[in-house]
């Protein structure tokens, strides 16, 4: 039946596909009209009558994805005036995105015999923004039955309870902090590896803070979610980042109400866009399976990865198309550096190289310029009109000249190189801003890596030892080296000018050597949360040393918030 179905859809989608495609060309025609003359009504009117038609084409066919978008399209069309001054510029500029992605979406759906509204989203939720309405979430396309909600917390370990209220009050204030910390990095965009972590982290000690109260059913499906997106590196979207920012509001009640918050329930939409993204996520982790399995579900065919290939039929050039450019303009490149390095090194090098490389730089330029990387295409340019006048004037560049020259190329290059991950946009054209910082040193660079591999490794051992020292009953001797361990990094995160985390982890092995093996009686149960806190904060702060952004100073704050809160 399902099969029939299929095919009684893609008959009917072929029947009217033309149809389809004449009808989008005359909306396209009557907006362009309109556009050109605002007091012409009859072509706005004409515009909204063939996406109204577009719509009811799409009903009958049961393509959700573009009944949705030209639904939107309309309400969108329908906000434009007769005589639309400047101010409704941006309706129009949605208004027009919206039909060249929908002509493209209905190629992409005769190629694929699939409805993947999934992939329209954004685009619809922007047309909702730009009339200033709330975005759909994630899983607005997700049938879900919530009332079969299973224990999301039967994966997860049990930890011991939370005895007093003041207890209670610094954990919630340090478990918020991290949840913060981590939505303050999803929101610059730094690495989601980081913030996803620490989400984790934040909502099993929320989850632990809640005693088996109601809410402490969502702050386990959370930690879940976000230990899923993490192993599937699921990206974390304006869509995903909402979710998170909903997320957070329970971590602020928990901490300004009380215990009284645990006794809520979260709102089925929130749950919905949880389970979504592990059905999403393709995952078969076997909490993920035994959620879903609750709700009769498997893991999703057209899982988070795949959409992202898809989508890029839909919006920009695809990867090949990226992979193709970065190459060629790294041959060029190439080119450019060995001519460089001959006038450099030769001694008596023919001047009229300079114009050489001077006419290539400029045709560089002029293809930067098309890319719409109009920094780099103006520091390639700067660059040749420098060569020009190395020539007119007949003398050989200095060393300080060369150098400049050649930071300039490398820069371009590492923009080149970074297309193909980064696509071409406002960051990629920043990469070889002019006046930038002088590159590291690459023996600097090792250094960084050995000191940050070393840190590693001594962390680990360090959680290992305090892990063996609970399990056995607070045996002291699972932590005697611990101090020298710990300290023995030290000198190394000094040198590599990372002074704030050798401070904070001087402060640690402090710590552990005061509070836990000078001490005549067992630790409290806060002392070891803090210190794990505070360990785990430096491990996520030393992955990021030595990469490109490397600003964790979130994380430092973190771990000294650790230790502050209980005297340490």
């Amino acid at each position: 039946m399902v099969q029939s179905s299929l095919a009684t859809k893609s008959q009917s989608f072929d029947l009217v596909k033309s149809e389809i495609e004449q009808t989008i060309k005359q909306a396209e025609t009557s907006l362009e009209r309109f556009q050109e003359d605002r007091e012409s009504g009859q072509d706005l009117q004409n515009c909204l009558d063939f996406l109204n038609q577009l719509r009811g084409i799409f009903t009958l066919v049961e393509l959700r994805g573009g009944t949705l978008l030209c639904q939107e399209a309309v309400a969108i069309a329908n906000d434009v005036p007769v005589g639309a001054s400047d101010d409704k510029d941006i309706l129009l500029i949605k208004l027009n995105n919206a039909l060249f992605i929908l002509q493209r979406y209905v190629e992409y759906h005769q190629q694929q015999r699939a409805d993947h509204p999934e992939l329209l989203l954004p685009l619809i939720n922007e047309l909702r923004e730009a009339r200033g309405e709330r975005p759909y979430p994630e899983s607005c396309f997700f049938d879900l039955d919530i009332k079969q909600q299973p224990d999301f917390c039967a994966g997860l370990p049990e930890s011991d309870a939370v005895r007093t209220n003041s207890d209670y009050d610094t954990t919630s204030r340090r478990m918020r902090l991290t949840m913060q910390v981590a939505l303050l990095g999803m929101l610059r965009d730094r690495d989601p590896v980081i913030s996803l972590k620490l989400i984790g982290r934040a909502a099993r000690g929320f989850a632990r803070l809640c005693e088996g109260a109601p809410l402490g059913q969502m702050w386990c499906l959370v930690a879940v979610t976000a230990n899923t997106m993490l192993d599937r590196s699921m990206a974390i979207t304006r869509a995903r980042k909402r979710m998170f920012m909903r997320v957070e509001k329970y971590a602020r009640e928990m901490v300004y109400v009380g215990r009284v918050a645990t006794t809520k329930n979260a709102p089925d939409s929130l749950v919905r866009d949880l389970v979504y993204l592990l059905y999403f996520s393709g995952s078969t982790d076997s909490d993920v399976t035994r959620i879903l399995s609750t709700y009769q579900l498997a893991p999703a065919e057209f899982t988070d990865d795949v959409m992202e290939a898809h989508a890029q039929r839909l919006y920009g050039p695809g990867t090949d198309v990226l992979t193709s450019l970065s190459e060629a303009l790294q041959d060029e490149l190439n080119q450019l550096k060995d001519k460089l390095d001959i006038i450099e090194r030769g001694i008596e090098p023919d001047l009229a190289e300079f114009a050489a490389i001077a006419d290539s730089l400029e045709r560089l330029g002029k293809t930067l310029i098309m890319l719409d990387l109009n920094r780099l295409a103006a520091s390639a340019q700067e660059e040749a009109g420098r060569l020009r006048q190395w020539e007119a004037e007949s003398r050989l560049p200095d060393s300080d000249e060369i150098s400049q020259l050649a930071d300039s190329l490398l820069g371009i290059e590492d923009a080149a190189m970074q297309l193909v991950s980064r696509g071409i946009t406002a960051e990629t054209d920043t990469l070889a801003a002019t006046g930038q910082a002088p590159r590291e040193s690459v023996y600097l660079q090792e250094a960084l890596y050995v000191v940050a591999e070393e840190a590693r490794n001594a962390l680990v051992l360090a959680k290992r030892a305090i892990t063996a020292f609970v399990e056995s009953g607070y045996d002291k001797l699972n932590l005697a080296n611990l101090p020298a361990t710990l300290h023995s990094i030290w000198g190394g995160l000094q040198m590599v000018n990372h002074s704030g985390a050798a401070s904070i982890l001087e402060r640690v092995a402090s710590s552990i050597q005061d509070r836990l093996l000078d001490a005549g009686s067992d630790p409290e149960p806060q002392v070891l949360e803090a210190v794990a806190d505070a360990l785990t904060s430096l491990e996520y702060y030393i992955e990021n040393i030595g990469k490109r952004d490397e600003d964790s100073g979130d994380l430092l704050r973190l771990a000294q918030a650790s230790l502050d809160d209980i005297g340490l």
